[in-house]
């Protein structure tokens, strides 16, 4: 459980921080790109899925601060050029409002929108950053499907940890198929 407002703000800066990055990698043909197929969100664009991501932060924030699950309008993410902006300014925004609140307000319950009952406030703020963490997620699949490049999330790959393993498990004396992950 999250028990410090300013803790939360300062894992999830790391979080928005990493989705600046994977966006910034993105080439410029990425701009307006579409899915060939799908319906709704499973058809929107890179541009609208950073609107998405941007926009969302200050409704569940709205919702943390007890004033309903209020979506704003979406941010000008018309371009390319807008994506970084937009993620920059909803995360100072995000910030100011949340960081104003006392870490009380992470305990006390907070009724849902589309079904019946509650979910404590630090719940709230984690369902904001799986959502957050959903979206990036999304937009890196499209970026490797495309063969764009895609940022690995701690500078490591699977692979390089992969070449790792037999002397790990050499030291700790742990039997193993070798070099598996």
């Amino acid at each position: 459980m999250i028990t410090s407002t300013a803790a939360f703000l300062k894992y999830f800066e790391g979080v928005n921080r990493r989705a600046m990055r994977d966006i910034a990698a993105l080439p410029p043909e990425a701009d307006g790109w579409t899915p060939g197929s799908g319906t709704g969100e499973h058809a929107w664009s890179i541009n609208k899925l950073v609107g998405h991501m941007a926009g969302s932060r200050m409704y569940f924030a709205s919702a943390y601060s007890n004033e309903g699950w209020i979506s704003p309008a979406p941010p000008d993410i018309s371009s390319r050029k807008r994506w970084l902006p937009a993620l920059a300014e909803s995360f100072a925004a995000f910030r100011e409002k949340i960081g104003a609140t006392p870490d009380s307000w992470l305990g006390r319950k907070v009724e849902m929108i589309d079904s019946s009952g509650s979910l404590s406030g630090w719940r709230l703020l984690l369902m904001m950053m799986e959502h957050d963490i959903h979206h990036r997620s999304q937009i890196d699949t499209y970026a490797g499907m495309n063969g764009w490049d895609v940022p690995q999330i701690y500078n490591r790959r699977a692979e390089d940890i992969g070449e790792l393993q037999e002397a790990q498990r050499t030291k700790y004396g742990q039997p193993g198929p070798g070099n598996q992950l």
